[in-house]
């Protein structure tokens, strides 16, 4: 029995471009994985684009961080979805998250935090990284994926005086990976789900 493609939505706000870098590049990792991706801009977000989060399978959800936490368009978006708290309406979904910042903390894991008690909120079941740190020896390398070393998501630092094109091709490449993860766990739900 085969089960229909995963859907994978990615709600994400970019400021300035980075963040959409990001975004794309979960997008691909997603469609590479056989997944139906949907990109959403949540500063844009319209009814039916809700609908579509709505029967995703997937929701990662993406901002930079700002003053150490997700920007204030992300966070109008998060108090929008209580509509669908109240409903549970996202129980069971799984959700991830992905993150940059002008430094090289930055305070993301707060940001990434952020998402995973907005998941925890509504029943998701959180899908982490899933890759060792990189960049952490002698003979690593700034091009190694998850250079930054971050576990719960993928986070990207971009130096502030560059614009979406400074995005660092290691954290996009980590970023693809997040999206292939996200995809392939959410095709191991699905079966699950259909042999139950």
């Amino acid at each position: 029995m085969t089960t229909p493609a995963p859907v994978v939505s990615i709600a994400y706000h970019s400021g300035y471009g980075h963040t959409a870098v990001l975004a794309e590049a979960v997008r691909a990792g997603a469609a590479d994985a056989g997944a139906e991706v949907h990109l959403i801009k949540v500063d844009e977000i319209t009814d039916e684009q809700w609908q579509t989060l709505d029967r995703s399978d997937a929701i990662v959800f993406g901002s930079p961080t700002y003053m150490g936490t997700a920007s204030g368009a992300f966070h109008v978006f998060a108090e929008a979805t209580s509509k669908r708290w109240f409903g549970q309406d996202w129980k069971d979904k799984l959700a991830a998250g992905f993150t940059n910042s002008g430094s090289k903390s930055g305070d993301k894991l707060h940001t990434l935090q952020f998402f995973q008690i907005l998941a925890g909120q509504h029943g998701m079941n959180w899908v982490n990284l899933g890759l060792h740190p990189g960049w952490n020896s002698s003979e690593a390398s700034e091009n190694d994926l998850n250079r930054l070393g971050v576990f719960a998501g993928a986070a990207a630092q971009t130096n502030v005086d560059q614009g979406p094109e400074g995005v660092h091709k290691a954290d996009i490449a980590t970023a693809e990976h997040l999206g292939r993860r996200v995809a392939e766990t959410a095709s191991v739900f699905a079966r699950g789900r259909a042999a139950a």
